[in-house]
């Protein structure tokens, strides 16, 4: 299926258009190379990721009621274990029930540890079966809270009158959040981080390499780092706004110890939110008054631009308190998808791209590599990939070479093509048929509720059709109904 955009039929029509557009997206064209650049170990603080690959943590949104893993999340993390990768980032896991993002996230605590053991262990037979061993074999599992987005009602840690305009209060459609609607206070925010050191403690007992303390797409940990209008110990200045993360970090090492390895997905640049055009269809800009300061990674004199000051300042910080993985990420997938996941397709209902893909792809791999280049020997997993379909492990090769990264990461592309690590690994090149052509199906079924569990499970229903083309003609119908 051809999309709006990717329309070239080879990797020098793909290039013709970069150059005119002025981009600098690179490809590595030697196939040997392409395999031997992803093919290279990396040191991950006392451990060895087997190859420069890495899957990023895609929620399912498949767990049950109680926030244990169900049979798709346990086929998912097969898959990806068969599938080649050296880094598996497990996908967003609540550290309390009241920070789920919708009611069949995964939740990890007393109760679900053990199904947590389960996941870990099925994941590293699977892999050891496959490839003869998991000694190399890194599993990060992702911690979050979902903040403004949690499960039935926003936890506010600060108030934003552009996102507070847009954010519904649980699945109610006409309701948003009042200037009156309460925050989280400085205790709660307190005693959250015990509870991440508890999950944290639960990841290292039930088998995890490492853990990641989320700093992403809008949810409490990435607002807490924009949170310059709140008052107290935990807004304001920098210092104060990194104070939560700063704790959880050090109380996390204080309980693990030195060996278990700790890493962050962060947004470096969140963006301002965008809004369907109802005329031409396209994503515009909600408007907005300078200076912006409701944002992380942002020029408060021009929002649409990054500012990577804060950013930096925050890496280094985590760096020094031992924080040795970081994975790069940016906009909101709720207000600005184009900018995290370059589309060819919106999701039903949503904007159509107001910008070129490849720009979107340009920004994520130039904004990675000013944060690769500014610490050279910390590990950075950058993103951004997927949209480049077959020739993305050739970019992905380049930017290895040209120090811009150190590991590729793939996100929804191995929903749709679990094996693209193992083809690119041992042939340099990809099968045009499965790559995903980032038509956000999976998006789709990621936003529908009416599912007798309150949320439907996501996945690729292109390639996955076994699984998925059923529960998403059931999603249109049910969708249709209401």
């Amino acid at each position: 299926m051809v999309g709006r955009f990717f329309r070239y039929q080879s990797l020098g029509e793909l290039e013709k258009e970069i150059n005119g557009l002025s981009l600098n997206v690179s490809f590595e064209h030697d196939s040997s190379k392409v395999r031997s650049y992803l093919n290279q170990p990396v040191k991950l603080g006392k451990f060895i990721a087997g190859n420069s690959i890495a899957i990023h943590p895609m929620e399912g949104c498949d767990g049950t009621l109680a926030g244990k893993p169900g049979n798709l999340t346990y086929r998912r993390y097969q898959r990806f274990a068969c599938g080649g990768a050296k880094l598996i980032w497990f996908e967003a896991t609540a550290i309390a029930s009241e920070g789920r993002a919708n009611p069949r996230q995964l939740l990890i605590n007393n109760n679900n540890a053990q199904s947590f053991e389960d996941l870990v262990r099925d994941t590293k037979r699977a892999h050891k079966e496959t490839f003869g061993t998991n000694r190399d074999l890194v599993l990060i599992l992702q911690l979050t809270h979902s903040g403004r987005y949690s499960y039935p009602a926003p936890i506010l840690c600060t108030h934003n009158p552009y996102l507070d305009k847009i954010t519904s209060l649980g699945f109610r459609k006409d309701g948003v959040i009042s200037s009156e609607y309460p925050l989280i206070s400085d205790e709660y925010l307190e005693n959250l981080e015990d509870q991440y050191t508890k999950a944290a403690k639960l990841a290292w007992e039930v088998g995890f390499t490492g853990v990641d303390i989320k700093l992403t797409h809008g949810y409490l940990g990435n607002e807490l780092l924009s949170a310059k209008k709140r008052e107290g110990r935990y807004g304001g200045s920098l210092n104060n706004r990194t104070r939560f993360l700063r704790n959880v970090i050090k109380k996390i090492r204080g309980i693990v110890g030195a060996d278990f390895l700790l890493s962050s997905r962060i947004s470096v640049f969140d963006g301002v939110p965008f809004r369907l055009n109802k005329i031409h269809g396209k994503g515009e800009v909600y408007p907005y008054s300078l200076p912006y300061l409701q944002g992380f990674g942002m020029d408060e004199k021009n929002p649409l631009e990054a500012n990577l000051n804060e950013p930096i300042k925050v890496i280094r910080m985590m760096r020094e308190s031992g924080v040795s993985l970081i994975s790069i990420s940016m906009g909101n997938p709720y207000t600005n998808p184009h900018i995290g996941r370059p589309f060819d397709k919106p999701d039903t209902g949503n904007y159509t791209s107001p910008e070129h893909p490849l720009i979107g792809v340009d920004r994520q791999f130039e904004l990675c590599a000013q944060i690769q280049r500014t610490f050279p020997d910390l590990p950075i997993v950058g993103a951004g990939y997927s949209w480049l379909q077959h020739w993305q492990l050739q970019a992905g090769a380049a930017n290895i070479r040209d120090g811009k990264v150190t590991i590729m990461g793939i996100g929804r592309g191995a929903l749709a093509y679990p094996n693209l690590p193992k083809d690119g690994l041992g042939k340099g090149i990809l099968d045009v048929r499965t790559t995903c052509k980032t038509l956000t199906f999976c998006t789709y079924l990621m936003r529908q509720k009416d599912h007798p569990f309150g949320q439907y499970p996501t996945g690729c229903p292109p390639f996955d059709k076994r699984i998925y083309g059923s529960l998403i003609r059931q999603a249109r119908l049910d969708k249709k109904k209401h």
